[in-house]
Formats: structure tokens, sequence, C-alpha cells
């Protein structure tokens, strides 16, 4: 009986799988596009959430810097589709670099307020007929902001490793704002608080969607979702997993029994941080601009309250809590009466989001889903426990009864 409850867990995740892929073809009220606009944002926070819990709560690595390499894939991915593109033949008035019979271009830097013309524009007019310009895949884009990601994300955890907790906390704080300052002060490049627009990810459409349409937008973002799950759950059960919670609870001790503690933290901020550039790029192309408010303190913090109220020692708690506070954070915004007042939720919904997190620290610091998960689980380890110490005492001399 005991072994059926266990496996429940597995078939809700089949069945919530399910659901998803079958959901954008069943529904069809009518604000079916802002349901889908909810799903996708719930599947960004959940990738960024439950990466977070395996870093931060797997691997013990509390840090505030998730959203700057979030930040990171997303520019990566916009400067690509902003600044390059491909020409048959040489320009002579732009950056440009053979490559594979043609010529990457790099367009010259126009900041927020110029009304020049850019050097391709000029050349436009010298360039022989037939030559065919280029832009870029997103997707190459998407990449190289996945690429970025891991990058930076190896330089930090090798600044970082030999840093805990607050230590760790403050300098992932100070590297996020620093980003988010220079690129609020590269104007001419990132044009700082206008922000950066960025192409739909499926710029011509396809199957028949146009590129303004949510559901194929709504699949990728799941997929990915279901593929950064994946891979993290086979991280966690594999010797990966062991070895980072070893570190959590006592690197000394980990360090004395083999555990290579420097190698293991780099390579989980370096998993974590592509993961979240991932999830970077993709929103970037689906808000069609970036900005650098996404490195605000308050979206870091979001991302952490919905990991700890799901369940930040578990990824799957996490990534549910995300998709269930995205939600409810939404529907907060309808306003009711009480008498001759009006509640105005699109204020007070933040004051109630603040208040379950305190009760949930305060009450359930496990989360709310994890010891949910946690009762399905270990539901037999009660039982084996009893009958070990039974067996045993049966085994011991005169130990006839328990």
């Amino acid at each position: 009986m005991s072994l059926e409850r266990k496996k429940i867990p597995t078939y809700l995740g089949y069945l919530a799988t399910a659901f998803l892929l079958a959901f954008p073809f069943v529904y069809s009220r009518a604000d079916y596009d802002f349901i889908m606009h909810l799903w996708i944002t719930a599947f960004y926070y959940a990738i960024l959430a439950s990466s977070w819990s395996l870093l931060a709560g797997y691997a013990g690595q509390f840090s505030f810097g998730h959203m700057a390499f979030m930040a990171i894939g997303a520019y990566g991915a916009a400067l690509y589709s902003n600044y390059i593109r491909f020409v048959t033949n040489p320009t002579g008035t732009c950056t440009e670099i053979p490559f594979f019979g043609q010529y990457l271009i790099i367009l010259d830097a126009q900041g927020v307020t110029s009304a020049s013309n850019s050097c391709l524009d000029i050349a436009r007019e010298t360039l022989p007929r037939g030559t065919v310009i280029t832009q870029p895949s997103v997707w190459t884009g998407i990449l190289i902001g996945v690429l970025l990601g891991a990058l930076f994300g190896f330089l930090i955890g090798r600044l970082v490793l030999r840093l805990r907790a607050t230590y760790l906390a403050l300098f992932t704080i100070g590297f996020s704002e620093i980003l988010r300052a220079a690129i609020s002060a590269e104007i001419d490049i990132t044009q700082g608080q206008a922000g950066l627009e960025l192409p739909p990810l499926f710029p011509v459409g396809i199957f028949g969607y146009a590129p303004t349409d949510k559901l194929p937008t709504y699949y990728v973002m799941l997929l990915v979702f279901i593929a950064s799950m994946g891979i993290m759950t086979w991280l966690v059960n594999s010797r990966f997993g062991l070895f980072v919670r070893s570190i959590r609870e006592d690197e000394e001790a980990a360090a004395a029994l083999g555990v290579n503690v420097v190698k293991y933290k780099v390579r989980v901020f370096v998993i974590t941080s592509t993961i979240a550039a991932a999830a970077g790029a993709l929103q970037g192309h689906y808000i069609g601009i970036i900005t650098p408010n996404i490195l605000i303190i308050l979206q870091m913090s979001l991302v952490i309250a919905m990991a700890v109220i799901g369940g930040v020692e578990n990824i799957y708690a996490a990534a549910i809590g995300a998709i269930i506070i995205q939600f409810v954070l939404e529907f907060l915004r309808n306003s009711f009466d009480i008498g001759p007042f009006v509640i105005d939720m699109s204020i007070w919904r933040l004051v109630v989001f603040g208040l379950i997190l305190m009760l949930t620290l305060r009450f359930q610091r496990n989360g709310l889903i994890q010891p949910l998960l946690d009762w399905f689980s270990r539901s037999d380890v009660a039982a084996e426990t009893v009958a070990i110490r039974q067996q045993e005492s049966i085994g011991e001399p005169g130990g006839g009864e328990a």
C-alpha cells in the first residue's frame, strides 16, 4: 500500500504534463490570450525558482545573483539580434569579418536619440545588385545568451567558491547591481532604460501561427521547463546530487571524505546559471523588449520567495510554488468591496504575498508543497524503521519481546 502511495507523485506528474500539453487545445474561453500569457510567465518563473532551489536548497549556496545570469542570457540574445547581420558582399563601411563565404557585419552602436543611418543603411547605396542581407537566427542568439550565462556562471563561481552565507549573498547582490548599473550606463550599446527590442521567437510564424500567437511560445517554454526539470532530476538523483548535499551540510567533512568541494560548487553554479540564462533569453524574445529593471532586487526576491513558499530543498516544490504564486498574484489584482470601502488589490496583493511568506517562514519552514511531497516519498520509512528495530530486538539475547 505504501509503495503505491510513493508512486502517486509520479502519476500526478505524468497527469500534469499531459494536462499542460493539451491545455491550449481544450481551453476556449474569451480570456484565452491572457491565460496563455500567465502560463508562459509561470513556466519562466518555475524554471528560475527550481534552478535557484538546486543552487541554494541542495548545494547551500544562497545567491542573490540568479537574475543577473538571467539578464546576461537575455541581453546576450538581444545584442546579437540587434547588432549582427550577414551580407554576401563586403560593405566597406561596417566592421566586417569573412565568415564561410559571407561577411559577418557588426553594426555601429546607435544609442537612443541618434537619427543617423547605420553603416549598413549607408552601404546599401553602393552594394552590388543581388547582395543579400540576412538577419541572424533568433535561436543562434538564444544559444549565445545561454553560453554567456554559462561562462559568467563559471567566472563568478570561481570567485565565490570560498564564500559562504552572508558573504556569498552580499557578493552576488553586488554583482547584480554592478551589472544593472553597467547596462543602464552603456546607453550607446544597450540603450539604457529605454531597453533593447527583440524579435519574436518565430519572426515569420510557424505551422500557420502568426509571430504574435502565444501557442508556439507556450510549447517552447513548456518544453524548456520540462527539459530543465529532467536535467535537474537526473542531477539530484546522481552522485552529483549526493555530493552537493554533503557540501551543504558540512564542507570540511565532505572534503575529508574525498569530495572535490571546489569542483562541485563551481559545477552547480554553472549549471544553474545556464538554466537561468536560457529562461531569460526565451522570455526576452517573448516579451519583445528588455530593460535593466529585470535586475532590480524585487525580481530576485520574488524568485526566492516562490522557492521558499513551495519548498526550497525540493526542485519540484519550488517549481509548483512558482506556478501557483504567479497565478495567485495575478488573480489578486481583482479589487472587491467591503461595505462602503473598496479594497484595491493591485496595491494590497503584495502585502498578502508578504504575509504568506512570513507565515511560511514562521510555521512551515520547509515550504507548503515540500511536506506534501515528502509525505508520499517517505510513506514507508516509519514502517521500515519499526520493522528493523523489531527484528534487531528479536535477534538480541533474551530479546523475545519488542
